[in-house]
């Protein structure tokens, strides 16, 4: 029989999730390869909700002065090296902040966020304010973090004066950890306020790492290297931990075995072949590796529902817009490679660790290096024919795949209806009645944008509403008419008439005619134009079917105020 075991479903504090006995990967062996490579700042990048956080949470249990982590320790890999744990197991003053919920819509609001992490971290150490081992200047301006009333230059130098008063107090080097570093400059990026955020960022980092001498070493985790800003210049004995690196390789995600033991242990071992169609595919250096957000919430969800289809857990968590701000953008062709990516194919790139967040300004090697390192695309390996310098890349899983796709449906509802409406031939056609120009319009328009490898209907349907957005129309999409609800319809009130559009999807180009009348039958059957006979002097109905990059548009014409059958199609 399976164990009755607890997924700890989005708990990132390693103390209780062990408390509460949680269902836990053992990943300790990260502390001690952290301590036998020896870097005085390491950087650990990997893409989210890859267990970064976590194993951030486990080191400050395990090196925090103010605990006694032995129980919560019992039974895991570190505590076999008994000299490790005699001479490191809470023993260093341990200063630990999170940048992950620094990334607000404008500046103002994240700095003021990250002025609230920054007083969370003081009250965290309220007893340095009183301790007659610090500075009594230093504990007027720690005084004022904790506040949330410090100065510009007091926040950009407060890391810096929280080691020097945690090393005073207790007379021992401090080891800093900084969670999701990069977070605010990618959120900066999206939103407009890069160079700012760049700014304050760069001398906390900065002013904290380089050249501390009451720093012990620092650990950072985060998706990207940000080096061409500068950041870590002048910082001694660095080390970035990357995806493409040799060490720490299953230290973050779920190796094949994992996976596979925590699936006996929750009764699913028949699903191996799905989670690894799904969430497998991720390849850090020599090592494959499960996204470990995904596993949990699939084992979670399928313990109460044994038949459950893999999902995607991971579009909610990542930052999406990445993808988006690179489709379609001047100066930079990327789309033919994205189609061949969406087709199973890989591609052939350099590609770049130090990158950047500053996607305006980002070249290509920048877009497909950031998609390599967030996670987006992987290594190919059996791709064996790139140039030197060069690798393939390829989409990992199916859950990555999907999530590509959805931002292509949502770049067509922006950006065809841009298109389109610079296009008044195209939009007379449509309300002429003209089959013909119509197909031709909207098939040039078809194979303008991205191609798709999995056509399915909703994806027609955002592609035939976008051609009408922007262009001053009424458009509604699965609205209620009649006795069901028409794809598209789309009215100009002036003029008083009305497109009702129903698409299909169609298996072949040999199919296409007989869908489009398929479309029609649909409409006359479920009475789409029923509620514009009174107020409208014509109904244009247009059954659409698409096959690939291919479209057949026909047509039925009616006049306000009709009488009879709605369609009359021989």
């Amino acid at each position: 029989m399976p164990e009755n075991i607890r997924i700890p479903i989005g708990e990132e504090n390693f103390e209780l999730l062990r408390k509460r006995k949680c269902y836990y990967i053992d990943k300790t062996k990260l502390i001690r390869e952290l301590l036998e490579e020896n870097f005085k700042v390491s950087l650990f990048t990997r893409p989210r909700r890859f267990g970064k956080t976590l194993n951030m949470s486990m080191m400050e249990a395990f090196f925090d002065i103010r605990r006694d982590s032995r129980e919560i320790f019992a039974g895991l890999e570190i505590m076999e090296q008994e000299e490790l744990c005699a001479e490191w197991m809470n023993q260093s003053p341990v200063l630990s902040i999170s940048f992950k919920d620094v990334a607000n819509d404008n500046f103002e609001d994240s700095y003021e966020q990250l002025q609230f992490e920054l007083s969370s971290l003081c009250i965290e150490h309220t007893y340095l304010l009183d301790s007659e081992k610090t500075d009594l200047e230093e504990q007027a301006c720690f005084a004022r973090l904790k506040a949330g009333k410090a100065s510009e230059t007091e926040v950009r130098n407060s890391l810096f004066i929280l080691t020097r008063m945690l090393h005073a107090y207790y007379g021992k080097p401090v080891i800093l950890l900084i969670d999701e570093y990069d977070v605010p400059l990618a959120k900066a990026s999206e939103h407009g306020y890069y160079s700012q955020m760049l700014n304050v960022i760069r001398t906390v980092m900065s002013k904290s790492l380089k050249s501390n001498p009451f720093l012990q070493f620092a650990v950072l985790t985060g998706c990207l290297r940000v080096a061409k800003e500068s950041i870590f210049t002048g910082v001694n004995h660095f080390k970035c931990n990357s995806i493409s690196g040799n060490r720490f390789l299953d230290c973050f995600g779920f190796t094949e075995p994992e996976v596979a033991q925590m699936l006996q242990d929750a009764g699913l071992t028949s699903r191996l072949s799905s989670v690894r169609q799904w969430y497998n595919g991720y390849h850090f250096g020599k090592q494959d590796v499960y996204c470990p957000w995904d596993v949990s919430n699939f084992v979670s969800d399928a313990r109460l529902a044994p038949d459950l289809a893999p999902e995607n857990y991971w579009k909610d968590t990542s930052h999406n817009s990445i993808i988006r701000q690179f489709i379609g953008r001047d100066g930079l062709d990327v789309n033919k490679k994205l189609e061949k990516l969406l087709s199973g194919g890989s591609i052939q790139t350099r590609l770049t660790e130090d990158s950047t967040y500053d996607l305006e300004h980002a070249g290509e090697t920048d877009f497909w290096s950031i998609l390599y390192f967030t996670g987006y695309l992987t290594i190919d390996r059996e791709d064996a024919d790139c140039r030197d310098g060069e690798v393939s890349l390829r989409i990992p899983n199916e859950e990555v795949r999907t999530i590509f796709g959805d931002t292509i449906v949502v770049w067509f509802g922006e950006t065809i209806g841009i298109r389109a409406a610079e296009r008044s031939e195209m939009f007379g056609a449509w309300w002429s009645g003209d089959e013909n120009a119509v197909t031709d319009a909207v098939s040039f328009i078809l194979n303008d944008t991205i191609s798709y490898y999995d056509y399915r209907e909703d994806y027609y349907h955002a592609f035939v509403a976008g051609l009408f957005f922007g262009a001053g129309y009424l458009v509604t999409s699965n609205d209620e008419n009649g006795l069901g609800r028409p794809d598209v319809v789309v009215k100009d009130r002036k003029t008083r008439k009305v497109i009702i559009i129903e698409a299909k999807h169609s298996d072949s180009e040999a199919d296409m005619e007989a869908d489009c009348q398929k479309a029609l039958r649909q409409a006359d059957l479920q009475q789409y134009a029923s509620r514009y006979l009174n107020g409208y002097k014509t109904i244009q109905c247009y059954g659409a079917a698409f096959f690939q990059k291919k479209c057949l548009i026909r047509k039925v014409t009616l006049p306000g105020l009709g009488k009879g059958s709605l369609f009359e199609i021989e």
